[in-house]
């Protein structure tokens, strides 16, 4: 108790254990903290001797000692204050714990959400370091599994951006991190000697080291790296909680960094195997211009169930294979047959002259094997003779190929048989074709003429509207036809649904008058 002076008036056996020197007749300033003192000023400064203090007022709250208080005033008639101090320093311990757990949380949270917004392991790198530096320590290295002699490093210092560095460096220097980068539980960060670290461990920015924590990136069962934590001299050592909040700090942030480094892996194993069903860059060969297009069912998809081959003849004078095929079904499951099929044709090629011979021998390989689709298709044999091109013809349950002429005329070729892979046996019959300079040959898959779109949305495009389409293509290269077609057939499907539409075209090019080659020679026709 304290009057309007700030001086002692009484203090009961409990206070007195509190504050020692607080006996009647002391100043309040020579026995009690100076926050109790502001408290008791702020309740007595400017009231009538003989009139209390008004109610109403929260408690002070300080500390004394390692103990916190609140102080509870009731105002007295005679001008006194009674302080009533509740010991809370359990409850604020606990509100602190619970505040930093919080905090902890949505640290955790926030990284994670960063973490895995991205599947580039050089962004989560990234976002490791710099999360690190910036809540749990000055400056924080994120350290990948060699890849090679070098060892790559992202460092980060508080408030500054990752910088990546790569060097022919020994883990081993550091205590710890050999075993953190194996994976190995980490080593108490009292164990590590910070005035031992190398050079290349400290970053730019950070003076002498005071504490380092070293703990591994677990990842998806091979670790993904390790994470070093580094204090400046002078601040405070990592604590033993600080120590486990970095193991599951790191335990997010290794997860997300195994996740990203297994989609970098699969999509370059993918992009490698995708490249193999992706259909070739078509060219002139022996004379012979070829042209290809494709599209799949899905624009996000690269690859379905339509495929093109073009087998350069392996002598002069001999004739190139062309093979346009449909496997039933759509995606990367056609997409994977297609693949099987090209390689088995393309281990057929020594017979490429029997078309018969070679589709029967597909047939029985497909009837063979496990899966249950079947496939549509047609060979084109194509030799240079003179200034025209001959070609043999042969489908199998497959569109007939169509023949531009150079004045317009479209005629079909008369070539049919039986699809490949559903029955025993198989029927074919062989067109055979002369293609004058400036003729065309289009080989296609029916999801052009089956395409489905036109005003109304729902008529097929149909052989009889892509013939007219080709007459109005008579002497274009290879090349204009195939973007012709497609082009009208993107139009037509619109942004509806299709199947896969592939198409290829064999031309004879036109001949050519070489002028006078220096003004002497006498010139010349040629292809």
């Amino acid at each position: 108790m304290a009057d309007a002076d700030a001086v002692v008036v009484h203090a009961n056996e409990a206070a007195g254990l509190v504050f020692p020197d607080a006996r009647p007749g002391s100043p309040m300033a020579d026995a009690v903290p100076g926050w109790l003192v502001s408290a008791h000023a702020r309740h007595t400064t400017g009231l009538p001797a003989q009139r209390p203090p008004a109610t109403g007022s929260g408690p002070a709250r300080g500390s004394v000692g390692d103990r916190s208080y609140e102080a509870h005033p009731t105002p007295r008639d005679d001008g006194t204050v009674v302080w009533w101090l509740v010991d809370d320093t359990d409850h604020r311990l606990a509100r602190e714990a619970l505040s930093a757990e919080r905090r902890r949380t949505e640290f955790l949270v926030r990284s994670s959400n960063l973490l895995l917004s991205s599947l580039n392991l050089d962004r989560c790198m990234d976002v490791t370091a710099q999360m690190a530096a910036d809540h749990l320590a000055d400056a924080a290295l994120v350290i990948a599994p060699a890849r090679g002699p070098e060892l790559p490093v992202v460092s980060c210092v508080r408030g500054g951006t990752p910088s990546v560095s790569r060097g022919v460096v020994d883990p081993a220097d550091v205590p710890g991190l050999a075993e953190a980068l194996q994976g190995f539980p980490p080593v108490p960060s009292r164990w590590i000697d910070p005035s031992a670290a190398p050079a290349w461990l400290v970053p730019d920015g950070l003076a002498t080291l005071g504490s380092i924590v070293i703990t591994p990136l677990p990842g998806h069962g091979v670790p993904a790296g390790a994470l070093v934590l580094l204090r400046a001299d002078g601040a405070a050592a990592f604590t033993e909680d600080e120590e486990v909040f970095a193991r599951l700090f790191a335990a997010r942030a290794g997860a997300a960094m195994s996740a990203a480094r297994l989609y970098a892996e699969q999509a370059s194993i993918t992009d490698t195997l995708m490249r193999e069903l992706l259909p070739p860059s078509l060219h002139q060969v022996s004379g012979v211009e070829y042209a290809g297009g494709y599209r799949p069912s899905k624009d996000h998809e690269r690859v379905g169930g339509d495929f093109y081959d073009v087998h350069p003849a392996a002598d002069e004078g001999a004739s190139s294979l062309v093979v346009l095929g449909d496997v039933c079904g759509k995606g990367l499951e056609a997409a994977v047959m297609t693949g099987k099929i090209r390689n088995t044709l393309h281990a057929l090629l020594p017979m490429a002259d029997d078309h018969h011979r070679m589709l029967s021998l597909l047939n029985t390989a497909l009837l063979n094997s496990e899966n249950t689709r079947f496939v549509t298709m047609v060979l084109a044999s194509a030799a240079r003779d003179g200034n025209a091109v001959r070609l043999r013809l042969t489908s199998a349950g497959h569109p007939a190929p169509l023949i531009l002429r150079s004045d317009g005329r479209v005629e079909e070729a008369e070539t049919k048989g039986t699809l490949v892979g559903a029955l025993p046996r198989i029927t074919t019959e062989t067109a055979r074709v002369t293609l004058a300079p400036g003729d065309t040959c289009v080989l296609y898959t029916d999801g052009i003429s089956e395409a489905r779109g036109g005003p109304m949305g729902g008529a097929m495009f149909g052989e009889e509207r892509l013939r007219r389409a080709l007459s109005k293509c008579a002497a274009m290269p290879a090349e204009a036809v195939v973007e012709h077609v497609q082009m009208l057939t993107s139009q037509w499907v619109g942004t509806g649904r299709h199947d896969d539409m592939a198409v290829v075209v064999i031309s004879a090019p036109r001949t050519n008058h070489l002028s006078a080659v220096d003004g002497h020679t006498r010139g010349r026709f040629t292809a």
